[in-house]
């Protein structure tokens, strides 16, 4: 097997059968197969997969129960090879399957990573749906360009090809969170890799929905702090703690809207505030911090009430911490620092393990 071609999907059951075709045609001649790697998708996308593996052996499906995430996914799927090269495209058919025998040869030529690229001579990035989603790709690029310091024209891409070898030397270097795993890929090698942009034109989605929004840029926002750290405090409780910041905002600005506007009183006024934060923090850490767990219907109600008991409880030992430090040193800036660090560290800990649980 000279190639396998990574495919992470969620609800893209119309796009497998066509997918698996379009490979046919583009890479006679090559070795390949085609991994799917779909998490647990209700549409019938594994069991798509699955029909067409019966009969055809190029064609495997990897289904994950229990967690999601687009880089964890490839990542799975890539470990799962034994090619001599991985590929990575997007299960939507907007990625030029065409190019990859061009990326092939780039890469055996002596590139480290092709990256299939929108933003060079001869490519082209019509088939992005929105403004916004044109925006949002704009300014990923810009800050991923000032943050790595690369020229690579599209640093965003989720379209690419290494060798394996490669990938599995950096494979325990990877944060594994988010959907710009390209990125994490460059972040996470030691020297600077000789990277090969070969131009493509990005197609208009044929069916399934985009997963491009503004908490995806988010999370890369967050993967970009976590390279900084060196991976030093986890990237998901850095992500809860800048939450947790929000939520003081939110608690101070409704607090003093209340109190001008219904004359409430200072104690009224802040448990109005800090209902208001928790539930915004809620959902907040619902959709980004946890959005590989992330809970609807029911689950978000019952999850909600938990959440708010889970920070109660938290606060309950932030001012108790607190007051017993104060009593010990008479310093009011660090008896808070302290009572407000075990506050999070608390929610967070009691957060994932009782209300975004992986069952």
């Amino acid at each position: 097997m000279s190639l396998t071609v990574v495919v992470p999907c969620f609800n893209e059951r119309a796009n497998v059968a066509p997918m698996v075709a379009a490979l046919g045609a583009a890479l006679a001649g090559v070795e390949w197969e085609v991994v799917f790697v779909d998490d647990d998708s209700p549409d019938g996308t594994a069991a798509a997969a699955r029909e067409l593996a019966r009969a055809d052996h190029r064609v495997r499906c990897i289904r994950r129960v229990g967690r999601r995430g687009l880089s964890s996914a490839v990542i799975e799927g890539a470990l799962s090879s034994s090619a001599d090269y991985v590929a990575v495209l997007d299960g939507d058919l907007q990625h030029d399957e065409t190019r990859l025998p061009l990326m092939l040869a780039a890469v055996s030529g002596g590139a480290d990573i092709a990256v299939g690229s929108r933003h060079v001579m001869g490519g082209d990035s019509s088939g992005l749906s929105s403004p916004m989603r044109v925006r949002l790709s704009e300014t990923g690029i810009r800050i991923a360009q000032l943050v790595t310091g690369t020229k690579m024209t599209d640093p965003m891409s989720g379209f690419f090809l290494l060798r394996r070898a490669l990938f599995e030397k950096l494979a325990a270097r990877l944060t594994g969170q988010g959907f710009k795993i390209l990125l994490d890929l460059i972040l996470a090698s030691p020297t600077r890799l000789k990277v090969a942009e070969i131009p493509y034109k990005f197609r208009p989605r044929m069916a399934g929905e985009s997963k491009l929004d503004a908490l995806v840029l988010a999370q890369f926002a967050g993967m970009l702090i976590d390279k900084a750290l060196g991976g030093a405090i986890p990237l998901r409780f850095i992500t809860f703690a800048l939450v947790g910041a929000f939520g003081v905002f939110i608690n101070l600005l409704v607090e003093q809207l209340t109190r001008h506007a219904f004359r409430l009183d200072f104690g009224e006024a802040q448990t109005i505030g800090t209902v208001v934060a928790m539930v915004a923090n809620f959902q907040l850490n619902n959709q980004l911090t946890y959005r590989a767990q992330r809970l609807k219907g029911a689950r978000a109600w019952r999850g909600l009430v938990l959440f708010l008991v889970v920070c109660s409880l938290g606060a309950a030992a932030n001012i108790g911490i607190a007051r017993a430090l104060h009593m010990e040193n008479g310093s009011d800036l660090l008896s808070g620092a302290a009572g407000a660090a075990i506050g999070v560290v608390w929610n967070y800990a009691v957060s994932a393990t009782l209300v975004w649980r992986v069952r």
